[in-house]
């Protein structure tokens, strides 16, 4: 039987303010991703997640980011190598903590926003990435774009690699991920969603913003979070997956 990861961005709010319904999405993904304090995210935050994670037996990624609370991490930033992979492997350390105090650990590692499409094609900015997740703990797997340099130099250095897809993201026709700053690059029909994500599952495609059938092969399928109505899309996309025949469960 098929079978696909769901993962979700998750704690991305900070202090009083509250982006993802996280105990809901929690109740429907097998992964979280949970944010570093970077992007978004505190330590009450992180605890907190991690706490809701462990009672339900989902997996906890860090997920990592630039340091730009103010642009949630989407905004372009050039960062020396060696500073990058301190800072990652801090905020994979950081978790680590209230992962460890809920009973369980940091289980991957998937960066996010502008970091996530930077290392797509950057050679610098991936190797330092991996640099820093090797440092926090050598055998971290981590979640990435099928064809990344990100993912090649992981797989180089021993890292376990784990590729991801997103059913409500436009891809090129080179399969990655159309720039959010351009019109269509964020799918809202829910309708067209939950097709994209059984197709992703079963046929290892989607149709690109052109019109054409581009390869995607994920173990990992990305339910964003912060999106209007995301709980319920997330409840659909898991209910079609299941009817469809394919096994939601946390990647091996």
């Amino acid at each position: 039987m098929t079978s696909i990861d769901l993962n979700a961005d998750l704690g991305e709010g900070f202090g009083r303010w509250r982006l993802t319904d996280d105990e809901q999405l929690l109740s429907v993904v097998t992964s979280a991703n949970v944010a570093c304090g970077f992007h978004a995210g505190d330590p009450v935050t992180m605890r907190r997640v991690c706490e809701l994670a462990a009672g339900r037996g989902v997996r906890i990624g860090a997920q990592v980011s630039y340091r730009d609370l103010a642009g949630f991490g989407r905004r372009a930033m050039d960062v020396p190598p060696g500073e990058l992979a301190a800072e990652v492997a801090y905020q994979i350390g950081a978790l680590g903590v209230f992962a460890r105090a809920a009973g369980t650990r940091v289980s991957y590692v998937k960066p996010h926003g502008a970091l996530y499409n930077r290392i797509v094609h950057d050679e610098e900015q991936a190797r330092a990435v991996v640099d820093g997740v090797r440092l926090a703990d050598a055998g971290l797997p981590v979640l990435g774009l099928p064809g990344s340099r990100f993912l090649a130099l992981a797989g180089e250095a021993g890292l376990p690699t784990v590729t991801e897809a997103f059913a409500d993201r436009a891809y090129t026709d080179e399969g990655t991920l159309v720039p959010r700053g351009r019109d269509g690059a964020v799918i809202t029909d829910g309708d067209a969603v939950v097709e994209r994500s059984v197709g992703l599952a079963r046929s290892g495609t989607v149709v690109s913003r052109s019109g054409k059938r581009v390869p995607v092969h994920a173990r990992s399928l990305c339910l964003h979070g912060d999106t209007p109505g995301a709980v319920e899309l997330a409840r659909r996309v898991r209910a079609a997956l299941t009817s469809s025949g394919v096994r939601v469960e946390a990647f091996a």
